[in-house]
């Protein structure tokens, strides 16, 4: 009975209101064309409070008497429609305008609204005090997170309008955003950013990122600025981690047929961010662990996100899937031109190992029955990117290079600025080619199964692949039979990656045999066959111990980390060589070599015992808040493998645990459990009660 009288209340209340209410978001796109949004916002970083207005012009296609703007747990004080103060009603995700509305051209929005997003706007480093001196930044995710948590906008991707926004931010930051900056004006502790995009576009790709930022611009051979934002403390490292941008951008241009199709393209790295990176229209957004200098470029580099993420520009920015089964048109195809980008800059080895290695990943799936459609709604990422980019790989070589280019132009420039489908794609091609693609369509759009036997055709029209496999099925071969073979692999210019599986197969080998191999390994100077030998020898033949320790120098922080380990296991009584030698070396932006030096030194008693304490501090300090997630990943590692967690260390872990990175959260909870299987640490999270947040001590309380 209960149930039954609310459903009636709730009807009234909303049945009252709207006496025919636009239910579906396609009805409404199909009854009002909404075309340009301007708007103003002031961000407030020390409350994580937004505030603004906005204004929407659009006209009615279809008489109606309610609409919607989504809005997510803001408040709205103004509604005025065409100037006049306008019935409304929020229900905490939209704001629904009462109004009847006839046929008309122009008409107007304006709300006036103030919110403390929970999601989708991050304020980092807000909370830490200034004496601290952490870097702060403010950006935003609107992909899975909604805009509409910060600007009253729509959540359906299909409804694209034309947004100019002025940002107002502490003068200190610097701000980057969708669009052109037009205007910079400054009131008191205030500036104000304009920016203005000419071309209607989806409300989830809205962005705006600010911080204590450089910025360098140079141009792409069409003309088309482009913008690399850096933070200032890392200024040295812009080159490195944009490196290769231009040629990306010129060969996408070239490449797709279709002028990049907005008025720049600029990119900014963020400190804790939710994924690898996020293609906002002209204004990407990535995670600041992709920062790199140009040693760790070797090992971890931003190339393939930077090409997939300007390749969105147009496969998912320009065209946008109409439907969830439609999702591989964004990063099937972003994956896929990435992958070509790839392949002008590294070649034709590296682009044909890169498909094997996701053949291999999606055939396990496939083969362990887990295999899905590309077609499907909320598939997993390695169905929507890397079988995606295989099914457009096939349809290339199937079709030709010269169809498919047509086709997936003629797409382009059909669909722009609007919203399609898969079909609509094959459509296309069907056209350019002139060929019915019902069986494509049946195995490798709609079949869950991964195509093995075809992919594997086609990967052996790469000569290194049919060599690489050829040295594959040596594995189990007893290596006296297969050396020459091995030692073959390994003349210049050895094969990254070949020369690595030479490597692995001669792992735990200490024969005559082997260690000549491995001589011959070791002098190939390569960086990637090096590395293998460091990651893959666990004992160190004496005879291989003046080689072992050259990987020190090698110019891989990989290499370094991993050699250091080796070595100190290996090598007890010359430990102090080693620290000695990697003192000075950070690593990545994890500090991984660092992070394990300090590690080393306090498992080494006999190694600087009067600075043991000083280099704990060091290590146990990384797990603090206002540190980025990777750093604080590593050190909570680290300390675990020595069991050393001070107080502060656990209330940092449990902060992880409410982390808006679902990464680290998920890292932080899971080592929390494994903490809790020891009584001390119940007792010592226990003790922590009265300094925890409300939300921290309901979690613990969970895990007790």
């Amino acid at each position: 009975m209960k149930y039954f009288l609310f459903s009636w209340l709730f009807c009234f209340s909303w049945c009252t209101y709207s006496q025919s209410p636009i239910a579906d978001s396609l009805d409404q796109i199909n009854s009002i064309n909404f075309q340009k949004a301007e708007a103003e916002i002031l961000v407030i970083p020390k409350e994580k409070r937004i505030t603004g207005v906005v204004k929407y012009n659009f006209e009615i296609l279809k008489p109606l008497d309610s609409f919607y703007i989504d809005a997510r747990s803001m408040i709205v004080d103004e509604v005025l429609l065409n100037d006049e103060p306008a019935t409304s009603r929020n229900n905490g995700k939209r704001i629904w305008i009462k109004n009847n509305l006839a046929v008309s051209e122009k008409n107007t929005l304006s709300l006036k609204f103030s919110a403390q997003p929970k999601e989708a706007v991050y304020f980092i480093n807000w909370d830490i005090p200034e004496a601290i001196n952490a870097p702060k930044q403010i950006w935003t995710q609107g992909q899975g997170r909604y805009t509409s948590n910060w600007l009253p906008s729509f959540d359906d991707q299909r409804e694209k309008i034309e947004f100019d926004i002025s940002y107002r931010f502490p003068e200190s930051l610097e701000v980057m955003a969708n669009g052109k900056l037009v205007a910079i004006s400054k009131n008191d502790s205030l500036k104000k950013w304009a920016f203005d995009m000419q071309r209607p576009m989806s409300s989830y790709l809205l962005a705006f990122a600010a911080g204590d930022y450089i910025k360098e611009e140079t141009k792409s051979a069409s003309g088309v600025p482009l913008q690399f934002y850096m933070p200032v403390s890392q200024k040295e490292r812009l080159e490195p981690t944009y490196r290769y941008t231009k040629q990306i951008f010129d060969f996408l241009e070239s490449e797709i047929g279709v002028a990049y199709p907005w008025q720049n393209y600029k990119q900014a790295p963020v400190l804790d961010f939710l994924y690898s990176g996020m293609e906002n229209t002209t204004a990407t957004i990535f995670d600041n662990a992709f920062i790199t200098d140009s040693i760790a470029f070797k090992d971890k580099n931003y190339v393939g996100v930077n090409a997939h993420e300007l390749a969105h520009q147009w496969f998912g920015n320009l065209v946008t899937a109409q439907t969830a089964n439609d999702h591989w048109l964004h990063e099937g195809f972003a994956t896929f031109y990435a992958l070509l980008a790839e392949r002008e800059i590294f070649g034709d080895d590296y682009y044909y190992w890169k498909l094997y290695l996701s053949a291999e990943q999606l055939k396990e799936l496939s083969d362990k029955g887990k295999g899905e459609a590309i077609t499907k709604a909320k598939a997993s990422s390695l169905t929507y990117y890397q079988k995606g980019a295989w099914a457009l790989h096939i349809l290339r070589e199937k079709v030709g290079r010269e169809a498919f280019n047509t086709a997936v132009k003629n797409f382009l420039v059909k669909y722009k600025f609007k919203s399609a489908t898969t079909s609509n794609f094959i459509a296309e091609v069907e056209a350019a080619a002139n060929i019915d693609l019902s069986d494509f369509i049946s195995n490798w759009l709609n079949q869950t199964a991964f195509q093995g036997f075809v992919a594997l055709n086609s990967l052996k029209n790469s000569e290194f692949i049919k060599k690489h496999l050829e040295i594959l099925a040596l594995q189990e071969t007893p290596l006296d039979k297969k050396e020459a073979e091995l030692s073959k692999s390994l003349d210049f210019p050895v094969s990254d990656y070949t020369g690595q599986e030479v490597v692995f197969q001669l792992e735990g080998q200490t024969s005559a045999t082997a260690i000549k191999l491995y001589k011959k390994a070791f002098a190939t100077n390569n960086v990637y066959v090096r590395q293998a030998i460091a990651s893959s020898m666990e004992r160190i033949p004496k005879e291989l111990k003046s080689d072992f320790e050259s990987l020190l120098d090698d110019e891989s922080y990989l290499t370094k980390e991993m050699s250091l380990l080796k070595l100190w296991m290996n090598f007890p009584k010359e430990i102090a060589a080693y620290l000695d030698k990697t003192r000075d070396v950070n690593g990545f932006s994890n500090k991984n070599v660092r992070m394990l030096w300090l590690t080393l030194n306090l498992i080494s008693p006999g190694y600087e015992p009067g600075k043991q304490q000083e280099n704990y501090r060091e290590l146990s300090g990384y797990t603090a808040v206002h540190y980025p997630l990777e750093v604080r990943e590593n050190a909570f590692g680290y300390l675990y493998q020595i069991n050393s967690f001070t107080t502060q260390n656990l209330l940092d872990l449990l902060q992880g645990t409410q982390h808006h990175a679902y990464r680290f959260r998920d890292y932080s909870r899971q080592l929390l459990t494994a903490l809790l299987k020891k009584e001390e640490y119940r007792q010592k999270f226990l003790a922590l009660d009265e300094r925890l947040s409300q939300k921290e001590r309901d979690y613990l309380q969970t895990k007790f």
